[in-house]
C-alpha cells in the first residue's frame, strides 16, 4: 500500500474512493463533500453498525444520496460485529439526521434485508486488483468491515492504495464519557473508533502500514464553531447542500464535544495542503484489562503510519468545507 503523505496524481483520473462509515451526522457532511469534490470517483459506501442503528441509519444515507443526485453510488450494510458497543443516545443520531426537514421529501429504497457491505468492499476490492486501479478507503469508524474482509481474502490488500481513518488519541485524552458508559471502563485514553472493536484496530494496524490517521490531536481543532454555523446559514438561503448541512449538524452544534471529526478526515483527501506534515509514528493498540482500546506508540510494531496532529491552515479548513457546499443539487 502506498506511503505517501499527499493523494497520487492521477493524470487527469479521477481518485476511486470506498467511503467506509457508522451513519453519524459528520459522516453524512462527510458524504455530501465528497460529492462534491470534482477529482473523487465515490465507488461504493459501507455503513457500519457502530456509532448508529443500522437500520435507520442505511436509509437516511440513502435518502441523502437522493437528496444530492446520487442514488447511482452503491451502498451496503456491513456485516461486522464490534466488541464495545456506541451508547444508545449516540447511535440516535441518525434517526433525528433522518427526520431533517431537508431529507423530508424522499423516501429509503433500500431493500430488507440491506445488500451486505462485506460483498460490496470485497467486490470493490477484487476489481481494483483486476483492473489496476487500486482505492482510497476513506474509513471514519472502526476497522472491522475492512479487516473481516481482507482477513478472509487477504489478496485483496493488494486493491488498496492508501488507507485513510480517523481514529485515536495520542498527545491528548480519548472521548470515553463515563455519564454515557460505565466508569468500569471508560478509561481515560480510547477513542470510539478505536474501543469499538480494539482486535480489529490492531488487525489494520498489522496489515497496513502508511495509514494516514487522524485522531483527537487534530479532531479537537475542528470543533463546529458559531462562525462556520453561521455562514453555513446564511449560504443556506441560496444553497441546499448548505442549507441541509446546516439542519444537521444544529443537532448536535451545542454539544461541546462534538467536532468535525469525520470531515477532518475527508478533506484531507482534497486538499492535503492544510494540514501539517504527518508525524511517522509506529502504533498498537492495548487489547486488554481498562485501557482497553487506548492506542499509542509501541516501537516494535510492524509498520510506520502518517499521524495527522495539527492543521497547517485551520481557517483555510472551514474556507474549503463551507465553499464545497456552496452548491445545490
Amino acid at each position: 500500500m502506498a506511503d505517501e503523505t499527499a493523494p497520487p496524481a492521477r493524470q487527469g483520473r479521477k481518485l476511486p474512493v470506498l467511503f467506509i462509515h457508522d451513519a453519524a451526522i459528520d459522516d453524512f457532511i462527510a458524504t455530501l463533500l465528497l460529492a462534491t469534490m470534482p477529482d473523487i470517483d465515490l465507488k461504493g459506501i459501507v455503513i457500519a453498525d457502530a456509532d448508529c442503528i443500522p437500520q435507520p441509519g442505511i436509509d437516511a444515507a440513502n435518502r441523502l444520496q437522493q437528496f444530492m443526485g446520487r442514488p447511482d453510488i452503491p451502498l451496503a450494510l456491513s456485516e461486522a460485529r464490534g466488541w464495545n458497543p456506541f451508547p444508545w443516545p449516540y447511535r440516535g443520531d441518525c434517526v433525528t439526521f433522518g427526520e431533517i426537514p431537508g431529507l423530508r421529501p424522499y423516501r429509503s429504497t433500500v431493500p430488507t434485508p440491506p445488500p451486505s457491505g462485506d460483498k460490496l468492499v470485497a467486490g470493490l476490492l477484487e476489481q481494483a486488483v483486476a483492473k489496476g486501479n487500486k482505492l482510497t478507503v476513506l474509513l471514519t469508524t472502526g476497522f472491522t468491515p475492512l479487516t473481516d474482509v481482507v482477513r478472509a481474502r487477504p489478496e485483496l490488500a493488494g486493491g488498496i492504495d492508501r488507507l485513510v481513518w480517523m481514529g485515536g488519541a495520542i498527545n491528548v485524552a480519548g472521548n470515553l464519557d463515563p455519564a454515557t458508559i460505565n466508569p468500569v471502563v471508560a478509561n481515560k485514553h480510547a477513542e470510539w473508533n478505536v474501543f469499538w472493536d480494539p482486535f480489529a484496530a490492531q488487525d489494520g494496524l498489522t496489515m497496513f502500514g502508511g495509514i494516514h490517521t487522524f485522531p483527537l490531536d487534530i479532531t479537537n481543532d475542528a470543533p463546529i464553531s458559531k462562525e462556520f454555523m453561521a455562514r453555513l446559514q446564511a449560504q443556506g438561503k441560496t444553497f441546499s447542500f448548505s442549507q441541509l448541512a446546516w439542519e444537521a449538524y444544529g443537532l448536535v452544534s451545542a454539544e461541546p464535544f462534538y467536532d468535525m471529526w469525520d470531515v477532518c478526515a475527508t478533506v484531507f483527501l482534497a486538499r492535503p495542503d492544510l494540514y501539517a506534515p504527518p508525524q511517522k509514528m509506529k502504533l498498537e493498540v492495548v487489547q486488554w484489562g481498562f485501557e482497553q482500546g487506548w492506542l499509542r506508540q509501541a516501537s516494535h510494531a510492524r509498520h510506520t503510519q502518517n499521524v495527522y496532529l495539527s492543521f497547517s491552515n485551520r481557517n483555510g479548513f472551514y474556507d474549503y468545507v463551507a465553499s464545497q457546499l456552496a452548491r445545490s443539487a
